[in-house]
């Protein structure tokens, strides 16, 4: 297997040599971009890797996890394919493949019985207690090497991405 630095050299080197076939190639942004996703993508099958175990996805332990640190443990469906990135036909699966291993109830909202509410039950929480607490370790380690004010303003950096990309969605290209 090629690791995440010999895949980013091979980027670097790729990116150079479209830089200078075309030159006004925005080349830091390109491969700025490019890492990002590289990153991503490697931080998402991590994830996966560690989720494996408790047979749950990425999309279902989000969801899973949205519930739980909701003040009142509940959401709608709508919320969730917003808060989770998902379409309604994959929140239709998460939600039944969590019903059935009793981790959320569906159910009539308390302030509108004609929507759907979903709720995390105890069994719901207490497998995020369960299964939360092993992923730090790994997290630590991801991080190692950056001060509180590196992750600090990297967080700011990618806040500010973000945002941009907000405004680009925002702003139809002309």
């Amino acid at each position: 297997m090629i690791g995440l630095g010999n895949c980013i050299e091979m980027m670097d080197e790729g990116i150079d040599r479209v830089n200078q076939v075309i030159p006004q190639l925005p080349r830091d942004e390109a491969k700025l971009c490019r890492l990002l996703l590289m990153v991503g993508t490697g931080l998402e099958e991590d994830l996966e890797f560690q989720l494996k175990p408790h047979k749950l996805n990425h999309s279902e332990f989000l969801t899973l996890m949205i519930l739980y640190s909701r003040p009142d443990g509940s959401s709608t469906p709508g919320e969730l394919c917003e808060f989770a990135s998902q379409g309604a036909t994959n929140m239709t699966r998460i939600g039944n493949a969590l019903s059935k291993r009793g981790l959320i109830v569906r159910g009539a909202s308390a302030e509108d019985r004609r929507r759907v509410a979903i709720r995390i039950t105890a069994a719901g929480r207490r497998f995020v207690q369960k299964v939360l607490p092993p992923l730090f370790p790994r997290l630590d380690t991801m991080f190692d090497g950056f001060s509180t004010t590196d992750k600090r303003n990297f967080s700011h950096l990618l806040r500010k991405l973000a945002h941009n990309l907000d405004q680009l969605h925002a702003d139809p290209a002309p």
